[in-house]
């Protein structure tokens, strides 16, 4: 049966910390209350946020052959996400983040690049593509064999058959690539439908702070429709018909980890029903929000009827720029 999306990407193994007041000095001891696993990464967040969603979903990356593979794996397979296209590599560990989360701040992030670093474009298969109504790549930027002419060629492959393709980066602070982000994202961005970087990312590659110049740049290199969510200022949305400002939904916040793949999720979801932009913006917002209720990136996250309950009792603020 042909996927509704196909997730290809980054597939991480996070082991988080749940609040603390703040960060240890050096040789200091801080104590939270819990320090779980779970499964992160763009690839395998979106996959199970799609899946609890209702859609039906493959999923594309790499673990290493090691006990964290095996978990990310097995925690896939048990959310209903499709696994088989997962490759498992002897040589080389898999990914995983230690992520600090400290109360009224952002998250930080310790990661290492595991099997992420080969995982390679011709382990998407074009018939699985051609035949699913989304493909998203999520981590770009992050996985660097996937930054060649081979993925620009599958993005047009997809386009080409009527798939919607549908981007996400991952931009680290250095040692990641060769060249700069914007030279490496740029030729993957003409084939590209929707790009959805969130402002700290947009800023890094485009060197602009102001989100609407980050969206026209990227537009000016191709991206049809271009999404800058900016964390509790909401998100925009650039295309050739409309320019939107997009609120936030109010929710108790207790954790941002894997917020910005659930709004992804939700907005691909909006793709997915036929909405128009305020419909997918929408989505994502209601999926992102409901993400943040937890420390983990998917344990906090709507199914539909959930989501389509918040909706219809959260309006959300959404006008032209």
């Amino acid at each position: 049966m042909p996927f509704d999306v196909v997730s290809a990407g980054i597939l991480v193994a996070d082991h988080l910390t749940t609040p603390i007041a703040r960060l240890p000095r050096a040789g200091e001891l801080v104590l939270c209350d819990a320090m779980p696993f779970s499964i992160g990464g763009c690839a395998a967040n979106v996959s199970v946020d799609l899946t609890r969603l209702g859609k039906r979903v493959g999923v594309f990356g790499a673990v290493g052959g090691d006990p964290l593979g095996g978990f990310v794996v097995e925690s896939l397979a048990k959310a209903g996400v499709d696994v088989a296209g997962i490759v498992t590599r002897d040589d080389c560990g898999t990914s995983c983040s230690l992520i600090i989360n400290v109360a009224g701040e952002d998250r930080r992030f310790i990661t290492t690049l595991g099997a992420n670093a080969a995982f390679v474009p011709e382990q998407i298969p074009l018939d699985a593509v051609r035949q699913a109504k989304v493909l998203y790549l999520g981590g770009y930027l992050f996985a660097p064999a996937l930054e060649n002419e081979r993925m620009v060629a599958l993005f047009h492959a997809a386009r080409a058959a009527g798939v919607k393709t549908v981007l996400d980066v991952v931009v680290a602070g250095e040692g990641i690539g060769r060249g700069t982000p914007w030279e490496r994202l740029a030729p993957l961005l003409a084939e590209t439908d929707v790009f959805l970087p969130n402002e700290d990312e947009a800023r890094l590659i485009t060197g602009k702070p102001d989100p609407v110049a980050q969206a026209e740049q990227f537009r000016a290199a191709g991206a049809r429709t271009v999404v800058v969510t900016c964390g509790g200022a909401g998100s925009i949305l650039v295309n050739d018909r409309v320019r939107l400002l997009s609120g936030v939904y109010p929710i108790d916040y207790v954790g941002g980890t894997g917020s910005g793949d659930a709004f992804d999720a939700g907005f691909i979801m909006g793709l997915l029903a036929g909405g128009d932009e305020r419909e997918c913006l929408r989505w994502g917002s209601a999926i992102g929000a409901s993400c943040v209720r937890s420390v983990s990136a998917t344990d906090g996250v709507f199914t539909a009827k959930e989501a389509q309950a918040f909706m219809a009792a959260h309006p959300l603020d959404v006008r032209e720029l």
